[in-house]
Parts: C-alpha cells; sequence; structure tokens
C-alpha cells in the first residue's frame, strides 16, 4: 500500500501527525521543501508548485495546510487537490482555521470548497488559536519582557494544543466513518490572557503578565520580525476577530473524534515550562 503523504512535515502539527501516524503502523512520507536526507521524505513546495505532483503520486492519502506567510491560501492549496483528483487519493484532510467559513470569499474558505466540489473523499479540520503560539509566536515578549503582548482586550480564546489537533486528523486519515465533514477544534475551556498568564506564571518561576497593545503596535513588531506586509495585516484581522470574541467558543469536536477530552492549557504549560524558565 502505498504511504500517507504529510505535507509540511516539520510543522508544529504535522511533526506530531507523523509520529502518531507511525506509531500506529502506517507508512508515511514526509513532505519537506528542503532536500531529501532520507528515503520516507519527498520535496514539495507548495509556494512555488514544485514537487507537488511527484509527491501526490507516490501517496494513497494526504494531510496538507498552506504554509503560514501567505494570505492566498486558496492558490496554494487548489493546485494540491487537483494533483491529489488526478492520482485518484483515498482522502485529502486538510487544515484550515476557525472562522474560515465565515466568507465563503475569502481564500481560506475558497480551499476548503474546492476541496469540497474536488469529488474526493475529504476532511477538514478547523483549529482556534495554538496553545503552542505562546512557546513559538508570542514568546520573544514573555522571554524578554515578562509580558505577553497582543492587542486583544480581555476576550477569550478557546485555545487548542497541536498535539490534539494532530490526533484528530490522524483518526480521520485512519477511518472513513467521519468522511466528508468539517470539524472546528478548541480546547475545552476559553481563557483570557491574564488568565493564561497566571498559568504560565505558576510553570515558569516567575511573574509573566498580559499587556493590551494597540493594534499598530503589534503590527510594527510584525514586520520588525520579517514578516510580510500583507500577512501582518492578516494576522491584525483575526486577532481583531479574537477580541470581538469569536475565538471564545467551545466544541466537543476532539472528544468525539478521539474519544478523549482535549488537553487543557495547565497541562500543555507543564509539558513546555523549559520553554518560558
Amino acid at each position: 500500500m502505498k504511504p500517507i503523504l504529510v505535507v509540511g512535515a516539520s510543522g508544529t502539527v504535522a511533526s506530531e501527525l507523523v509520529r502518531l501516524l507511525r506509531a500506529r503502523g502506517q507508512n508515511v512520507l514526509s513532505g519537506t521543501s528542503r532536500a531529501p536526507t532520507r528515503p520516507d521524505q519527498v520535496q514539495l513546495d507548495l509556494v512555488r508548485g514544485t514537487g507537488v505532483a511527484d509527491a501526490v503520486a507516490r501517496a494513497e492519502a494526504a494531510f496538507v495546510f498552506a504554509p503560514p506567510g501567505h494570505v492566498d491560501q486558496h492558490a496554494l492549496i487548489a493546485p494540491f487537490v487537483d494533483h491529489a483528483k488526478r492520482h485518484g487519493l483515498r482522502k485529502v484532510v486538510l487544515m484550515s482555521a476557525m472562522g474560515a467559513d465565515a466568507d465563503p470569499n475569502a481564500p481560506l474558505r475558497r480551499a476548503e470548497l474546492h476541496l469540497e466540489q474536488s469529488g474526493l473523499r475529504w476532511n477538514t479540520v478547523r483549529p482556534n488559536w495554538f496553545m503552542q503560539n505562546f512557546h513559538t509566536f508570542w514568546l520573544a515578549g514573555i522571554r524578554d519582557q515578562n509580558k505577553i503582548l497582543l492587542p486583544v482586550g480581555k476576550a477569550k480564546g478557546s485555545f487548542v494544543d497541536a498535539r490534539d489537533i494532530a490526533a484528530v486528523v490522524a483518526e480521520l486519515l485512519l477511518r472513513n466513518d467521519r468522511d466528508d465533514r468539517a470539524f472546528d477544534l478548541t480546547g475545552s475551556e476559553a481563557l483570557d490572557h491574564d488568565q493564561v498568564a497566571v498559568l504560565l506564571s505558576q510553570v515558569a518561576g516567575r511573574t509573566i503578565t498580559y499587556q493590551d497593545i494597540p493594534p499598530a503596535a503589534m503590527r510594527d513588531g510584525l514586520l520588525a520580525a520579517g514578516l510580510p506586509a500583507a500577512y501582518a495585516e492578516f494576522l491584525l484581522v483575526i486577532l481583531g476577530f479574537f477580541k470581538a470574541g469569536y475565538s471564545e467558543r467551545i466544541t466537543d469536536a476532539v472528544q468525539a473524534v478521539t474519544g478523549r477530552p482535549p488537553i487543557r492549557f495547565a497541562q500543555y504549560a507543564q509539558d513546555h515550562r523549559a520553554h518560558w524558565q
């Protein structure tokens, strides 16, 4: 049997998905934008469109998502879906984002619809904001200033652990009883960033606080970090949705698909405490 292709296999969700699939005895083909160093790797680049056809031809199913830093996700995902249809893949699971289905003209929703209308078996997972952002994208402010610096006011988010996203995707790839459905993935609790700061402080051994900052300050920080201007504006838009309360909703999808409750934020903080200590 051909392997399951995992695109962006070094990413936060995809690397965990590779681990889970292999632990269940699955043959996995790891998609990477770099030159392969092992037989179980394949080079493909969704942005440049290179290597996609060859990678898909070697697979029987696939997990795919648009790489960060690009705002026209449809332009990246649609060609992949077309190759998957051409080569008759059993199923494609797409990672989108919670709220993507609110606007049918949004690039990410257009990517979802392209898959839904492809004739392939499909699933879409729409995670809420990742817990892992606190030890990656938001780490600099925590490390250097002991502050979570975001323009989201007192709004709450039902943050989801990337390990739970990967666990859901693994189930969807290996089973067919939930084909052709989308799942909004959240944690089991909604926290504001003051509450998050308390939980991080408990494991870091020092006081971490949250500071609400103006969007302009966030924009300056994103641009200084090297993000493309268009992607910085995209992040400000979706952070604005967070501030407006759209990230507070809690779903039971992780429990329904995996049979276990989502990882709580306190457990995530404990598991990754070395990043803040």
